[in-house]
């Protein structure tokens, strides 16, 4: 994939940016560049390679440091709830804004 000065031109007037030509040219230079490392990435096959889940697993396994998922405060909702305006059935009623 390769993009058109044209192209470029479009982009930068939906990005509201004010390029010159040469500008232009550069964004449009270094941009390519970026599709040609995107194409080298995509010609790779990758069939059979299980993803990794952490870069690190390529070189040791790594443990999650994910904590248990427990609930540590206690249920407050009724307390929560004595200075809101209005409550029904445990939840917040707030007023209608968009009108159908």
């Amino acid at each position: 994939m390769s993009l058109s000065t044209q192209e470029i031109q479009r982009i930068a007037q939906l990005a509201k940016l004010d390029l010159n030509p040469e500008q232009g040219e550069k964004m449009r230079g270094q941009i390519n560049a970026f599709f040609e490392i995107v194409e080298q990435i995509k010609s790779v096959d990758t069939s059979g390679i299980t993803p990794l889940a952490h870069p690190y697993d390529a070189v040791r396994e790594v443990q999650l440091r994910l904590r248990p998922d427990l609930a540590s405060e206690p249920n407050q909702r009724e307390s929560n709830q004595q200075s809101a305006p209005s409550v029904e059935d445990g939840l917040f009623l707030v007023p209608k804004v968009i009108e159908s």
